[in-house]
């Protein structure tokens, strides 16, 4: 997998691996900003294209492709 700038992160499109309740769809809504501007975002938003269910993760939990896939499979 090509590297993840997270501040390029915002509306890209995943797939989950192992789809949960129908979930299979992600769009990164949101690029969670750190208090300081000197630190390194750690957090992004993804929303479940078909629940509108959002959850808050890690975006380095991204870079897994045991768990997530680039795009839209």
């Amino acid at each position: 997998m090509n590297p993840l700038n997270p501040k390029k992160l915002h509306l890209t499109k995943w797939t989950a691996v192992r789809p949960v309740a129908k979930q299979k769809h992600f769009l990164v809504s949101r690029v969670i900003q750190p208090e300081l501007a000197t630190d390194p975002i750690e957090s992004v938003e993804i929303e479940a294209v078909f629940s509108k269910a959002t959850q808050i993760i890690p975006w380095r939990e991204l870079q897994d492709d045991g768990v997530w896939r680039q795009g839209w499979v």
